[in-house]
């Protein structure tokens, strides 16, 4: 597949919409740029996980798994 972007005066560019579908970016998402001198290859630049960010916010002071929730829930309860 083959598309054409006309980089502004700022730099930027618009990504045709094929081309972001098939990459699966949205609107905020990051892209890689990677170059080995001769060609240059774009990809969506993605975390391990999208909720990496926020792991462990929920439950401050309890360890993360099912095993250590289901404990902390029972003492509050009195069992």
């Amino acid at each position: 597949m083959q598309k054409r972007a006309r980089i502004t005066s700022k730099g930027q560019i618009t990504i045709p919409r094929e081309i972001r579908r098939l990459l699966g970016v949205r609107p905020g998402d990051g892209l890689l740029f990677e170059g080995d001198g001769s060609e240059m290859r774009v990809r969506p630049a993605r975390q391990k996980s999208p909720f990496a960010n926020y792991r462990g916010i929920g439950n401050p002071g309890i360890p993360s798994g099912k095993k250590a929730i289901v404990r902390r829930i029972r003492e509050l309860r009195g069992r």
